[in-house]
């Protein structure tokens, strides 16, 4: 199939082409024609497989069809739903792309900007909405925003805004949207939490996944290093300035520990910047912009403010922290290894997180490369090999707890979706921060504005 197969306007087809896209993706080619054909679309594939213009593609069709009915002032008829502000940029982008020869106004709206000129550019008039869950709940509730006329709604990385704590946000908009629309669910994981939001909006959904849920990108070559919490810094300093050539992603579990890692790349030579929660925008673009262009060798990230970045050819991921939710494993291989190109994810495993490495292996059932032929070989700590087959029940003897949600420094926060010292409400984890080879077969695993007129 190509993308003149599909039943596209000849101005997004023409768009399409300028980028170069002559073939669909398979999310693409088998999401784009049920959303077409008017259904509730289910849509899980990796990340780094074209899930955004999968529903972004076809969004702009409806609209644009519906915009020939259109009589007066512009109003709101789409909205997408997505978890960060990184996510809700790459979104427009994609917007910008594939819809710069339609007449549409779209707007896209988060925290951590005034809202003035949001709410300057919903009053001249929005076809399609994109925002985050807060300053969208937010602006609704001043008033500002009128979502009665909203006939297709989407809701993207599914699986993240659960785990940010998104969830009560998700589901008060939902039950404020008209009761008659389309709906679009997209998420890189499906785990039970998401079937059960899905069964609870959507119509009769046709699901397409392209990949069994929860598996990391065939083309990544996985390796883990068990290597003293207190000698992690070391070692990523070593692999930058030794072993790994070119541009790396670096994962931290808290914003802290992102700023100390940048810190310590810095005073070595190494170029490093990051983005996290308590960044301004303006630095978390700067640091974006100069990672994508190539001038930035190694961007340090948390896990919510990486979901926006979308690096072509990043050939490395290094998990300085292992996160204690799987699926996020999932998320954060899948940066690199994008569409089509080949990659390496290396993970950093401590004492206190060989139980998360046990329930990534339960998940993924793939096998993960052990390195121990360097100088940081973390010493037999007595802890039961995270390796090992776990029991055909599913159950292990060894599991740990799952940890209270979104643990801070010093205990739990109420602050949506914070990585760092307070906590918050999602699922991700808070906290501080070897002579040969071999391998182990694992079940592994804001406010801005922005409107083109």
């Amino acid at each position: 199939m190509k993308f003149s197969d599909l039943a596209l306007d000849e101005r997004i087809l023409r768009a399409v082409a300028e980028k170069g896209y002559e073939t669909p993706t398979p999310i693409q080619e088998g999401a784009i024609p049920k959303v077409l054909n008017g259904d509730d679309v289910i849509g899980v594939a990796q990340t780094g497989t074209g899930k955004t213009a999968a529903f972004s593609i076809p969004t702009l069709q409806i609209l644009t069809e519906k915009a020939h009915t259109r009589r007066g002032k512009h109003t709101i008829k789409g909205l997408i739903l997505t978890p960060t502000r990184e996510l809700a940029i790459q979104i427009a982008e994609n917007l910008d792309e594939y819809g710069k020869y339609l007449d549409l106004k779209y707007l896209v709206i988060f925290g951590g900007v005034g809202q003035n000129p949001q709410v300057k550019a919903l009053q001249r008039g929005v076809d399609l909405l994109v925002a985050t869950p807060g300053r969208l709940l937010d602006l609704m509730n001043q008033g500002h925003i009128d979502v009665r006329n909203i006939e297709f709604f989407v809701l993207d990385e599914a699986d993240r805004m659960l785990d940010m704590g998104f969830v009560h946000d998700v589901r008060k908009v939902l039950k404020l949207l008209p009761a008659s629309r389309q709906n679009l669910l997209f998420s890189a994981t499906m785990p039970n939490n998401i079937v059960t939001l899905a069964k609870g909006f959507m119509s009769d959904p046709q699901t397409v996944a392209v990949t069994p849920p929860s598996t990391t990108a065939e083309r990544v070559d996985q390796a883990v290093y068990y290597v003293a919490k207190g000698d992690k810094r070391r070692l990523l300093r070593h692999l930058l300035m030794d072993k790994i050539r070119g541009q790396v992603l670096v994962f931290s579990r808290t914003k802290h520990g992102a700023n100390r890692i940048v810190k310590d790349l810095n005073a070595d030579g190494i170029d490093a910047a990051a983005i996290h929660g308590n960044k301004s925008q303006t630095a978390r673009q700067k640091a974006l912009g100069a990672f994508k262009d190539g001038s930035l060798r190694v961007l340090v990230a948390t896990d919510i403010a990486a979901r926006g970045i979308d690096v072509e050819e990043l050939p490395q991921v290094i998990q300085f922290d292992l996160p204690n939710v799987a699926e996020t494993y999932v998320h954060r291989i899948g940066r690199t290894g994008r569409a089509g190109s080949s990659g390496q994810a290396i993970a950093f495993c401590d004492t206190d997180e060989k139980a998360y490495l046990r329930d990534i292996y339960k998940l993924t059932k793939q096998k993960i490369e052990i390195i121990d032929d360097h100088a940081y070989v973390l010493a037999d700590d007595g802890e039961p090999d995270p390796q090992r087959a776990i029991p055909a029940n599913g159950r292990d003897k060894h599991q740990h707890p799952r940890n209270p949600e979104h643990q801070g420094g010093g205990g739990r926060g109420r602050g949506r979706g914070r990585q760092g010292g307070g906590g918050g409400r999602g699922r991700g984890r808070s906290g501080s921060g070897g002579g040969g080879r071999s391998s182990a077969t694992s079940g592994s695993g804001g406010s801005g504005n922005r409107g083109r007129r």
